[in-house]
């Protein structure tokens, strides 16, 4: 049953007139009472009754007529999905966020693509590296934006977008004030606030053994928000990357001796046709100033910070 057999048929059940319906729909006459009649060998029975002039609808007819209109016009509305879709008028995409990866450098980013692509909306999808790749590889997400300690999988596309430090955070008043920058070995015997979704804590763990560093873990969490609550509120120190965002009075410092960072990238899976959104929102991240400064965790210590501690 050709899609064209049923627009011919609907128009003579308005015009009630074969010749105006092939106007109508701009083929000959012929061609459309050839199709009205390929329809009716179709469905098995008369639609039409031709009497001179008069067009009447059969009850064959007038039964089909319905469910014929309601095929074009779910037809119509699937080609304007897709018109919408393709235009970026209506289009979805679905980005992996890791969970430890702050908004302040992504701010800009996202309100310059809104800006400009309004009909595109962002769902963004947090999770830890592992589970975006899984997400990734099974298409539940379009794209991910992550950092990994290791190497990212061989069916993965990476691009690098930027570079941050690990800093220490701890609460006002700490030894540690009085540090610029705090070298590996000065948290030895500090109790540490563990950050449970922080993938760079097994090289960490490490650097701290190779560095003949001991901690003490006091409490874990999945919370970020928590961890830096407790760290301000006396109860240990913690590493946390550079652009997070950073409860009011948390005090930080760049890690020193040796300094440590995450590269973050974009995630995609090697080969995958990007829809008309996935590819614009892609186009964007590259293309975006990253290298351009950005301001991060402010470091500036108070005149309290830089006064000496009692003993």
């Amino acid at each position: 049953m050709d899609i064209h057999h049923v627009r011919y048929f609907l128009a003579v059940c308005e015009t009630r007139n074969f010749t105006r319906a092939a106007e109508k729909c701009n083929v000959t006459q012929p061609a459309l009472s050839r199709a009205v009649q390929q329809l009716e060998d179709e469905v098995g029975g008369l639609l039409f009754r031709r009497e001179r002039n008069l067009t009447h609808i059969t009850d064959l007819g007038n039964l089909l007529r319905p469910r014929f209109q309601s095929i074009l016009d779910e037809l119509s509305g699937v080609r304007q999905e897709a018109s919408r879709f393709l235009c970026l008028e209506d289009a979805h995409v679905k980005v992996g966020i890791m969970c430890t990866i702050g908004p302040r450098r992504f701010t800009g980013l996202l309100t310059d693509f809104n800006m400009r692509h309004r009909g595109v909306q962002l769902q963004l999808v947090e999770g830890v590296p592992s589970k975006l790749s899984e997400l990734l590889g099974e298409g539940e997400i379009d794209v991910a934006i992550m950092a990994s300690s290791d190497r990212f999988p061989e069916r993965f596309d990476v691009t690098p977008l930027f570079r941050e430090r690990f800093m220490l955070a701890f609460p006002p008043g700490h030894r540690l004030c009085q540090y610029d920058a705090v070298p590996i070995t000065a948290i030895d015997g500090e109790i540490y606030l563990r950050r449970v979704n922080c993938e760079y804590w097994d090289y960490l763990t490490e650097l701290c053994e190779s560095s003949g560093v001991k901690t003490q873990i006091s409490y874990s969490s999945e919370r970020e928000d928590w961890i830096q609550n407790m760290v301000a509120g006396g109860l240990g120190i913690c590493f946390i990357p550079e652009y997070s965002a950073v409860i009011p009075g948390l005090q930080v410092r760049p890690v020193v001796e040796p300094e440590v960072t995450r590269e973050v990238c974009l995630v995609t899976v090697a080969g995958r046709r990007f829809s008309p959104a996935v590819a614009t929102f892609v186009g964007a991240v590259k293309s975006y100033g990253w290298a351009a400064p950005h301001s991060g965790i402010d470091m500036r210590r108070s005149a309290a910070d830089a006064s000496p501690l009692p003993q």
